[in-house]
């Protein structure tokens, strides 16, 4: 195993939110909508995104194929100035290098970092991993623990032991329940930022633990931003004047199965996307939940016409 890194030594990525990206489907085929992505990336600029994360799990990396996955993140590099983390699918060394390669191929100095799951229980072997994947790229690595996607549960002072140890590591996004608990102690232990994700579900907690702010989705990414902004800047009551007004929608959004169908289905009623398909094996959305979604989606658009999230937290 690699020598562990002292904490205080650690370079680390930006806090802040890095909006996961929607990979827009079209028409009966589900052809990847480019020009949907074009305009929903440059959206994610506008309101004040730290960064963007794409092809990540709610990119749906893992059903594009390699044509389209380079699509997508030239996109993503054409169409805004932002900083990337790019989403690795693969479990297995050798071809997760091999789509590390390609995203640096296209992305080049606007790589901020890689997104890689750990890929076991053992410490020794995700940071024989990671320390292999740095040696053949060079890429920093934002650490992935979602059992959820990956199929692989790893105990959180494990995940600390691999990330002493691994040096390229500069973020983890802790998505194993409960996250506040995990992250108040990855955020002491290792010295990098620490992302909640799961769609800003637990979000207010997460900051309290000590997160450096969300890598994740959602389709009212403004309140995200103001809530994050808020707690930089006057701390958990601000915070929560932000989020709480759109923690129904949160919810909503996170149901088990279809829950990117739901989302999906939320940024085409907010016509940030042409069309709300997506690939097997996630679940369509399921009709008998539209007008619960509706209600939801009404509330939102309320909160942030009578109190703009950013107007309140200060200009872009």
């Amino acid at each position: 195993m690699p020598q562990s890194v002292a904490p205080e030594n650690r370079e680390s990525l930006a806090p802040g939110v890095w909006v996961v990206v929607a990979t827009p489907f079209q028409g009966s085929t589900l052809d990847v909508d480019l020009d949907s992505l074009s305009d929903l990336v440059e959206r994610y600029e506008t309101i004040g995104a730290t960064g963007l994360t794409v092809l990540g799990v709610f990119g749906e990396a893992a059903a594009l194929t390699g044509e389209e996955r380079r699509q997508v993140l030239e996109i993503a590099v054409e169409c805004t100035g932002l900083p990337l983390v790019v989403g690795v699918t693969a479990l297995a060394t050798r071809p997760a290098i091999e789509e590390i390669r390609a995203a640096q191929q296209i992305a080049g100095p606007r790589l901020a970092a890689v997104m890689v799951q750990a890929n076991s229980a053992k410490p020794d072997v995700v940071a024989a991993h990671l320390d292999a994947i740095h040696r053949a790229t060079g890429a920093k690595v934002v650490l992935q623990d979602y059992p959820l996607a990956s199929g692989v549960a790893i105990p959180t002072a494990a995940l600390v032991t691999a990330v002493k140890a691994s040096p390229c590591v500069i973020a983890i996004k802790a998505e194993a329940p409960p996250t506040s608990v995990a992250i108040a102690e990855l955020t002491a232990a290792t010295g990098v930022s620490v992302f909640g994700g799961l769609g800003g579900q637990g979000l207010l907690d997460e900051l309290l633990a000590g997160a450096a702010g969300a890598m994740t989705g959602f389709s009212y990414p403004e309140a995200l931003i103001a809530c994050v902004r808020a707690w930089q800047r006057e701390g958990y009551a601000a915070a929560a004047a932000q989020l709480v007004p759109y923690l129904p929608l949160i919810n909503f959004e996170q149901q088990a199965r279809v829950a990117l169908a739901i989302r999906k289905e939320c940024l085409r009623e907010r016509g940030w996307i042409r069309d709300a398909g997506v690939r097997a094996p996630s679940g369509v959305f399921p009709e008998h939940l539209r007008h619960a979604m509706e209600v939801h989606l009404r509330e939102a658009d309320v909160a942030l016409k009578m109190g703009t999230p950013l107007s309140r937290t200060g200009s872009l």
